[in-house]
Order: C-alpha cells, then sequence, then structure tokens
C-alpha cells in the first residue's frame, strides 16, 4: 500500500508541469499592464504610455510591441499573482534598474492624468517586492509628476 502510494507522488511530481518561464520584457510589460488594470479602466491614453515604453526602453518595433502587449494581458489574466514577473525582473536587473522600473509604473498611472488610489496600491506594491526603497519609491514617482509637467 505505501509502495503504491509512493509511486503515485512520484509519477504526480514528475509528470507537474514546470512554470512557464518568462521573458523580461514580457514580464516588463505584464507590470505595466497590471498598473493599467488596477483601477478597473483600460484607458487608451495608458496603453499608449505603454506601447511608447516598450518602443523607446526595450527598443522594439510596433508589431513586435503588439504582439508583446497581447501576452502580457493574457498573462495577467492568468496570473494568480504578481510573482512570476517580479521573479523575472529581480532576477536581470540592478536596484537603480529596478528604480527605475518604478518610475515607468509611476509614468503608465499618470498617463491618463488621474493617479487612482488602487493605481498607487499596486506601485507600492510592487516596489515593495522589487525591494526598492520607500525613498526611491517617491523620488519615482516625483520624477514621473516632474517629467509629466515638464
Amino acid at each position: 500500500m505505501l509502495n503504491h502510494l509512493k509511486k503515485l507522488l512520484q509519477n504526480a511530481t514528475a509528470s507537474a508541469p514546470k512554470p512557464l518561464e518568462l521573458e523580461f520584457n514580457t514580464a516588463l510589460a505584464a507590470l505595466m499592464v497590471e498598473v493599467m488594470r488596477s483601477d478597473g479602466k483600460t484607458l487608451e491614453s495608458e496603453l499608449n504610455k505603454i506601447r511608447n515604453i516598450l518602443i523607446s526602453r526595450c527598443q522594439l518595433e510596433g508589431e513586435q510591441v503588439e504582439t508583446l502587449l497581447e501576452q502580457a494581458q493574457q498573462q495577467v489574466d492568468q496570473a494568480i499573482d504578481l510573482y512570476a514577473f517580479v521573479k523575472q525582473i529581480n532576477r536581470q536587473t540592478s536596484d537603480v534598474e529596478r528604480i527605475e522600473i518604478i518610475e515607468l509604473l509611476w509614468h503608465v498611472a499618470f498617463a491618463d492624468g488621474h493617479l487612482d488610489s488602487h493605481e498607487d496600491h499596486i506601485i507600492r506594491k510592487i516596489s515593495g517586492l522589487l525591494y526598492v526603497a520607500h525613498v526611491d519609491f517617491i523620488g519615482a514617482k516625483i520624477a514621473a509628476q516632474d517629467a509629466l509637467q515638464g
């Protein structure tokens, strides 16, 4: 009886699917989509901001951006938490780069001209998961606000 149970557990462990490995660009796009959707609205101004960031920061072309955005939205739809996205970002970035990512998230949040409390909350959460210090979190927010006004 115990041997049978042991075999079942070994077979279940051996055949368990491995979690999908995300590319950095997909993880970044997914975090931006999370911020965009956090207030319950998907606005064109926020989508355009994400597109512009992917073109300028990830050096992608228009068609690549649309494909990546589609993949990111599907990943966000299927995700139960932010762990897979954050893990990929943490694995491939330095402290300074993670602060820059938080600033990019602020740019998405400010794209519609209004900061919703849900957007603030999700960026705060992502910031903590990326091990960004509170002072850097605030600095990134101010930098994004300054860029918006200037």
